[in-house]
């Protein structure tokens, strides 16, 4: 029987010592041998079946939410970006090799192409130090309390998200990451707080996770999964199914290039005041002090209510 501390408020054995105490029962028989015998939560095949999906999103919902809660991460800012966007010092290494075996091999169509995308590269590498920056900026606040306790949190991989868990990492603080199995495999990058890693199967549980305690999105130059993220938090603002809250596009240039906000707004799809919804930034510096006004704000709300 389990035994029970005179002070432990349980009067039931726990669903843990439930689990012990089946693997001791000694009798072997066809009964005891049976799936259907095992206890619904300890079988994992049985928690697989496609009939069980509400279950396992429950349960993607509910561990990440209780450990972020043990820990106290209660406002976050949400870094978004392109996984392929590299730090300065790995591309200038790349692309010095790159044009000294050009020096070698001139006319190598294949290390012209490698040249043009490590500069290509180089361009973007000055988003991985905004984003480590911003990182920086608002861990280092948090943490010397000149701003109500804010958490960076990320995809958890590399590129834009790894800067962001490094900057994070620079000072000492704790950051967040939201890994997700994917056909090629996502893993941590080695800035995340390890306690603070998680990892997903459903999309939808995740970006749940990424909006649930946000003060703010950060968004970098990306591809499909960034325009995703990106696209859904204007919509949920747009909708007022979550509250709003500043949504930063670095560079300017890059977003405009690829996108026509104002066209929707002659086509009559979104309304003027929808690209209001948006702030474009350049820096660290210019993003960090949006943050700071919006949540100097909220705060100020919430003590005068």
């Amino acid at each position: 029987m389990p035994k029970f501390d005179e002070f432990d408020c349980r009067i039931f054995p726990s669903a843990a010592d439930d689990v012990e105490h089946a693997k001791k029962v000694g009798v072997s028989s066809p009964y005891t041998n049976s799936s259907a015998y095992k206890l619904a939560y300890d079988d994992q095949a049985f928690l697989l079946r496609d009939e069980n999906r509400p279950v396992r999103l429950l349960l993607e919902l509910s561990k990440p939410e209780l450990v972020l809660n043990e820990n106290n991460i209660r406002n976050t800012v949400v870094m978004f970006g392109s996984a392929r966007t590299l730090d300065l010092e790995t591309v200038q290494r790349e692309l010095s090799a790159i044009q000294a075996q050009l020096a070698i091999n001139k006319h190598d169509i294949e290390l012209q192409q490698q040249e043009l995308r490590a500069k290509r590269q180089l361009k973007q590498a000055g988003y991985y130090q905004e984003a480590r920056e911003l990182a920086r900026i608002i861990t280092e606040k948090s943490m010397h309390n000149e701003v109500p306790s804010l958490h960076v949190i990320t995809g958890g991989g590399p590129g834009i998200m790894e800067a962001a868990n490094r900057g994070a990492s620079d000072v000492g603080g704790k950051s967040v990451g939201l890994n997700i199995v994917l056909p090629k495999e996502q893993y941590p990058n080695p800035y995340i707080t390890p306690e603070l890693c998680f990892r997903f199967h459903y999309f939808a549980m995740r970006k749940m996770h990424f909006l649930m305690r946000a003060r703010a999105l950060a968004v970098f130059p990306g591809g499909f999964g960034t325009l995703d993220e990106l696209f859904e938090t204007l919509t949920l603002v747009q909708t007022e199914k979550i509250a709003p809250f500043p949504i930063l596009l670095f560079g300017r240039d890059y977003w405009h290039k690829f996108m026509n906000l104002n066209l929707l707004v002659e086509e009559g799809m979104i309304d003027p005041q929808d690209l209001e919804l948006i702030t474009y930034v350049e820096t660290a510096e210019q993003a960090w002090r949006v943050i700071e006004k919006h949540v100097a704000r909220k705060k100020s709300s919430v003590e005068n209510s």
